[in-house]
């Protein structure tokens, strides 16, 4: 676990994983001072002040800071203060005693490279010695013309909270006097572009900034991710993992890891509303809160196991990550899904972090579809509509985990009212009036063996139009489970009113995906009809069995 705290436990040791587009691990563009503008002859910006960013030192340097400039008020408690280490005159000449009364009384510090950064006027200009005005040389840039903004991994996060964080009694804050911290790049967000072997955009790194080169992970990333996640967890090095990613999604993968990852170790994710560096950054203290959470045992048994699951920790709240979706692009704006509770912890004010329920959901070491526990080999779908749908073996877990080519795709389809043809009494609902669900029907019986429908039906019980109910049938009995959702953020339950359908319970459609995704690698595929339009009794009844496994995870998960 590491070194002794001065307490006499163990120093806990943390995996920190750099997820994608992660607001948290962002910083504000580079933009060239007008320091270096004055040096070059180049406009300056009007701003009175030059911004700050954090740089470090070539050499050391000696440096005069003016006494009781801390603070207005400070000169006014002067009686309590030590004497000054000299004072300058008027030419800046030090003198170890006051030479003329208007002479300003110093502090004298020699500041060194092995410091860590400091808060420097930001020089560099631009090759064609032009000032930085943006992170790209001109707007809508290519990638080779812009700079990252993104770090590759959190360590330079961690010692920036550390070096230039408050804590509210003006002490440091503690980061690695509590823990200590090692840096993984599951998914990152930046990227290494000029090594040999150079990582590429969009494919080993992911982005939302600059706008117009934003990247997306995919399914294999995830793979990618989870295998790495487990392995490092499964060490049993660990006290625990931090898990950083953009905010619109880190609720889904934290989710995601929860279901997948055999721990028994708190696993906690981060993200931000605003970038690092930037004013009122929440991302940093939603990290040190995720070590504070960790450190202080609170989400653990006598055994020293994790008895809540994988959780999000932002502004001073823990979520189950089951629970928990962002609505607004603000600091307090996650909220808990489904009605039923989600805040697990409270971490506000001075005191230790506080339990205030445990879920009852199966997570972690109790998952019924952690990976160590899934198959090597389930049956998937394959063929057409036409022709006929036949199973075929899938391989989805090798030596590394799992296997990213095998990952199951889901679609989410909504219900609306007022659909271009409405369904009465004429006669029974046309499937192929759904051209978007048949379309995907097609596409994943000739490439993705593995695969289902989520369908975000009325609130809170999941049902659809009858036309999409029709087509949504065909891929069922097809092979291709399909859960029912409530729409948005429901505060009910999607009730079984059809027992080939799975009921969503809760869950959101996001959520749902992510089950059912989980789930496809445990069970495979639904036993295909031989004319998925028109199933027998026997081939409906076959279906009915295979689903009611699917329910069982839906209804404890």
């Amino acid at each position: 676990m590491g070194d002794i705290l001065p307490g006499g436990g163990p120093r806990p040791r943390i995996a920190v994983f750099a997820g994608p587009t992660a607001t948290i691990l962002n910083t504000p563009d580079l933009i060239t001072s007008n320091k270096a503008r004055s040096l070059h002859g180049l406009p300056p910006r009007p701003s009175q002040f030059d911004v700050l960013r954090p740089q470090r030192l070539a050499a050391p340097v000696t440096v005069y800071i003016e006494a009781f400039s801390a603070h207005p008020l400070e000169r006014d408690a002067a009686h309590l203060y030590a004497p000054p280490d000299g004072w300058l005159d008027k030419d800046g000449s030090f003198h170890n005693e006051q030479p003329f009364d208007d002479s300003t009384p110093v502090y004298v510090v020699e500041l060194h490279p092995d410091d860590g950064p400091y808060p420097l006027p930001y020089m560099a200009r631009q090759a064609n010695g032009s000032a930085w005005e943006e992170t790209a040389t001109t707007p809508f840039a290519p990638p080779g013309d812009a700079r990252q903004t993104f770090y590759p991994d959190a360590r330079r996060l961690y010692e920036d909270i550390e070096r230039f964080g408050l804590a509210d009694h003006g002490s440091p804050v503690e980061l690695g006097s509590i823990a200590d911290f090692d840096f993984f790049r599951a998914a990152p967000s930046g990227g290494y572009t000029a090594d040999p072997d150079s990582e590429r955009h969009g494919q080993d790194f992911f982005v939302y900034y600059p706008y117009h080169l934003q990247s997306e992970p995919g399914l294999t990333n995830l793979a990618q991710a989870t295998n790495q996640v487990q392995a490092v967890l499964a060490t049993g090095e660990y006290a625990g993992a931090q898990w950083l990613e953009g905010s619109p999604t880190v609720d889904e993968t934290l989710y995601w890891l929860g279901l997948m990852v055999d721990t028994t170790v708190p696993l906690v994710g981060h993200a931000a509303q605003r970038r690092h560096q930037s004013l009122s950054a929440d991302g940093d203290r939603n990290v040190v809160d995720g070590v504070k959470y960790i450190a202080s045992g609170v989400a653990v048994n006598e055994r020293g196991v994790d008895r809540v699951g994988a959780c999000v920790i932002v502004d001073e709240l823990v979520y189950t990550a089951r629970d928990v979706t962002k609505v607004d692009a603000r600091p307090g704006g996650y909220e808990v899904t489904g009605g039923h509770g989600g805040v697990v912890a409270d971490l506000g004010g001075y005191g230790p972090p506080q339990l205030t329920y445990l879920p009852a959901r199966r997570h972690t070491h109790c998952s019924d579809l952690r990976l160590t526990m899934l198959p090597k080999q389930v049956t998937g779908v394959a063929g057409t509509l036409d022709t006929g749908v036949s199973l075929v073996d899938v391989s989805t877990k090798d030596a590394d985990g799992l296997v990213p080519t095998a990952m199951p795709e889901v679609t989410i389809t909504k219900y609306s009212r007022y659909a271009a043809s409405g369904t009465g009494s004429e006669g029974p609902p046309a499937p192929d009036d759904e051209v978007e669900i048949l379309a995907r029907i097609k596409a994943n019986l000739a490439g993705a063996p593995l695969a289902g429908f989520v369908c975000e039906g009325m609130s809170p019980f999941g049902m659809a139009d009858p036309t999409r109910n029709a087509a949504l049938s065909v891929a069922l009995f097809a092979g291709m489970p399909v859960v029912r959702t409530g729409r948005g953020n429901t505060g009910g339950m999607a009730y079984r009113t059809d027992p080939t359908f799975i009921s969503g319970n809760n869950l959101t459609a996001t959520k749902a995906r992510l089950l059912l995704m989980a789930a496809l690698l445990k069970f495979g595929a639904l036993p295909p009809a031989a004319d998925p339009f028109n199933p027998t009794s026997d081939e409906r009844a076959a279906t009915e069995r295979a689903v009611a496994r699917y329910q069982a995870l839906f209804d404890t998960h």
